[in-house]
């Protein structure tokens, strides 16, 4: 980065703010402007100082953290990362805080963690360099609203699988584009980079807001026609396997990419178990973890989606995976499920699943 990025750090707990300070603070690249302990001070903050990023806390007195951020998102939009505890409770706001338009979410660290808020800086530092929140350039027509896509009610799935690979941005991608599945969606395999406390709780939302039944996998689960799974956050890969019974498993293994699960695992999965037969989609998300995955998709005949860099929250899963050629169609966020469905179609009674 040519500047430093600015970060106010919104906390009620004088401990945890410098926690987060200190923690800031180690990275030469970024200058922590100021602190506040509710939304009052936050707000005085934001006008005084005017940050790049902010981080935080949902649960704070008076206003806590998700009404702040509907404020923020309303009045002056800007990159907040939130910081939640590691509970259910903790789990549902975040999770309502990245569907209003938070950047990302961080856990608070449990007593005796070895590396509190790791990889916290990272995260705010891509948030400093997004555009997400950028202002268009004046004059600038906005671009019209694609028209809403349903499913045709005579969709048939064909005999294909579908991956999808996620995220920084995530919760709101994937929300785009699974409630455009239908019921009878082809099984659908997912890999979204979120604290393992934070799966559960996406998986139940998304089964509410979707056709299909979505759930969070467990080693095991049979891949079937309108299901989608979610991959564990945690110390597991997700891999599908058995030909003759496709199905998830959940292993052990040193992260890939620095993550686990990896994306890049799950992808190379599919490979082995359908090769052309499956859909390949990398979304929004920081780093490379899924491109050589999805290459490796595209090599075997399966058809590759990325998605395009101005509808992404963090432009950089989907960048390298188009730049090293593993995605065969870029696409904006909201042609991405309407695509999908478009692929896994069956054009005659015999392709059909029974």
């Amino acid at each position: 980065m040519t500047e430093k990025a600015r970060v106010l750090v919104v906390d009620d707990s004088p401990t945890m703010r410098g926690l987060i300070k200190a923690v800031l603070r180690s990275d030469p690249d970024i200058d922590v402007i100021g602190e506040a302990g509710d939304a009052m001070e936050a707000r005085a903050a934001i006008k005084q100082l005017n940050p790049d990023v902010i981080t935080l806390d949902v649960e704070m007195p008076n206003m806590n953290g998700l009404e702040f951020l509907q404020k923020i998102m309303q009045l002056r939009p800007m990159p907040v990362i939130m910081v939640s505890t590691l509970t259910h409770r903790g789990a549902e706001a975040t999770l309502a805080a990245l569907e209003i338009g938070a950047f990302d979410c961080v856990g608070k660290p449990l007593p005796g963690d070895p590396a509190p808020f790791g990889g916290l800086a990272e995260t705010v530092k891509a948030a400093a360099r997004s555009q997400r929140h950028r202002p268009e350039a004046p004059g600038a027509a906005p671009a019209a609203p694609a028209p809403a896509y349903t499913a045709p009610s005579d969709y048939q799935p064909s005999r294909k699988i579908i991956g999808i690979g996620a995220s920084t941005g995530g919760v709101e991608a994937l929300i785009a584009v699974l409630t455009k599945f239908p019921a009878n969606c082809p099984p659908t395999v997912i890999t979204q980079h979120m604290p393992a406390a934070f799966t559960k709780s996406f998986a139940e939302r998304l089964n509410r807001l979707c056709a299909p039944q979505v759930k969070e996998a467990e080693d095991g689960d049979r891949l079937e026609i309108g299901r989608i799974y979610l991959a564990p956050g945690g110390e597991r890969h997700m891999e599908v396997a058995n030909p003759l019974a496709p199905r998830c498993v959940l292993m052990e293994g040193e992260p890939v990419n620095g993550h686990r699960p990896s994306v890049d695992v799950l992808f190379d999965s599919i490979v082995k178990l359908a090769g052309a037969k499956a859909v390949g989609v990398i979304l929004t998300g920081m780093g490379r973890d899924g491109a050589a995955g999805l290459l490796r998709m595209r090599q075997a005949g399966a058809t590759t989606i990325g998605q395009n860099e101005k509808t992404c929250v963090v432009y950089g899963m989907p960048r390298v995976a188009h730049e090293i050629g593993g995605v065969e169609r870029q696409l904006p966020l909201n042609l991405i499920g309407e695509e999908i469905l478009k692929s896994t179609t069956t054009a005659s009674r015999k392709d059909r699943v029974a």
